[in-house]
């Protein structure tokens, strides 16, 4: 377990050259206030990450019908693309890599918090759960079921924001295809119930999602483009029980995505060396990075073990990336890591967000 562990060696995922195989994962942290645009905090956080082989980008809104969270940061206004392009600059200064992921939250949000009178979804059925709005917090209310032709203009969202990414200066986009958000309540047929050409079937329901990445691939290059999915993740009433279903569904999303020769897909699952996800990643023709989720914390030697056993070409890792901005040169040479505190993952302002301290600090 050194330098020489594969892990820490340079990658190729499309037009993409990561200086390592550790990925800094998508962590939602609601710091770019309530206009969305990502300030001087953002910037100082992603270009202390900079050495992690890729950033991943927090999950950000295409659309205002997108929004999930105030604090959220956005990718459609013209302020919105120069403060990311604050972001990527200084990222980029600092000799790193970063994507956007973009993420449409569907259903979960609230009309206080979209602004246009609306939440939408694939079907006309309520996530369990509650949400923050400006006062408080409310129950997650029932979505409008996407027509057809809405269907069309969501896809054409994400593909615009796609584009936004890269004029600000991105490397490439992330399409969030995971954790109960809009297109993975396609995916989960207890969020679709449609009959139509959007749902009944397992493709019928990967349908969604391989027409946002189709448009994404197009709008920016498919070198630039990628995907997170989180196959039984079971969270936000996106729910994949039968294993059979799962198969079925994410295999048919691997095969419609597979044609266009990704940058990366992003694979969420506790067990990413376990069938399923070797099934998926045989499929999907394209590097894949794992990560092991919420509920483990991934440790430098699972990392380094996923790598050189082919389980993947590359590691998502998430609270240690927050709580270590140097974590590529900690886990490098052995050296320890800072303490998390959990309590500052959502609570806005510099601590527990840029104040971790560096080892050469």
């Amino acid at each position: 377990m050194s330098t020489a562990s594969k892990i820490f060696t340079p990658a190729v995922f499309g037009a993409l050259e990561p200086r390592n195989r550790l990925v800094m994962a998508p962590l939602t942290r609601i710091r770019a206030g309530a206009d969305g645009v990502p300030g001087d905090l953002l910037v100082e956080y992603y270009a202390q990450r900079a050495s992690m082989g890729l950033i991943v980008t927090e999950g950000t809104w295409p659309v205002a019908e997108g929004r999930t969270w105030i604090g959220q940061p956005g990718i459609e206004t013209p302020a919105q693309v120069e403060g990311w392009r604050r972001v990527a600059d200084a990222v980029h200064g600092a000799g790193g890599t970063i994507v956007m992921q973009v993420m449409h939250g569907g259903r979960i949000s609230h009309p206080e918090i979209t602004g246009t009178g609306r939440t939408v979804g694939p079907s006309a059925v309520a996530a369990p759960g509650e949400i923050r709005v400006p006062d408080g917090k409310a129950a997650l209310p029932v979505p409008h079921e996407l027509t057809v032709a809405e269907i069309g203009q969501a896809v054409a969202g994400f593909a615009a924001a796609a584009r936004n990414a890269i004029e600000a200066g991105l490397d490439g986009v992330e399409v969030h295809g995971a954790n109960g958000y809009l297109i993975h309540e396609f995916l989960s047929p207890a969020s679709n119930l449609r009959d139509d050409e959007y749902g009944g079937t397992p493709a019928k329901r990967a349908r969604f999602a391989i027409e946002v990445v189709t448009a994404v691939a197009a709008a920016i290059g498919a070198d630039r483009t990628g995907i997170r999915i989180s196959p039984e993740h079971n969270i936000q009433g996106a729910l994949e029980t039968d294993a059979d279903d799962v198969l079925a569904t994410y295999l048919a999303l691997a095969d419609g995505l597979a044609p266009l020769g990704l940058a990366f897909v992003d694979v969420l699952h506790a067990d990413p060396a376990g069938a399923l996800i070797q099934k998926i990643r045989g499929a999907v023709a394209a590097p894949v990075i794992v990560n092991t989720g919420f509920g483990v914390v991934t440790t430098r030697e699972e990392a380094i073990r996923l790598v050189e056993e082919d389980h993947a070409e590359a590691v998502a890792v998430g609270r240690a990336a927050i709580a270590n901005p140097d974590l590529a040169e900690r886990w490098a040479h052995g050296h320890g890591e800072n303490d998390i505190d959990s309590s500052t993952f959502y609570a806005g302002g510099a601590r527990g967000y840029t104040d971790y301290p560096a080892l050469r600090s």
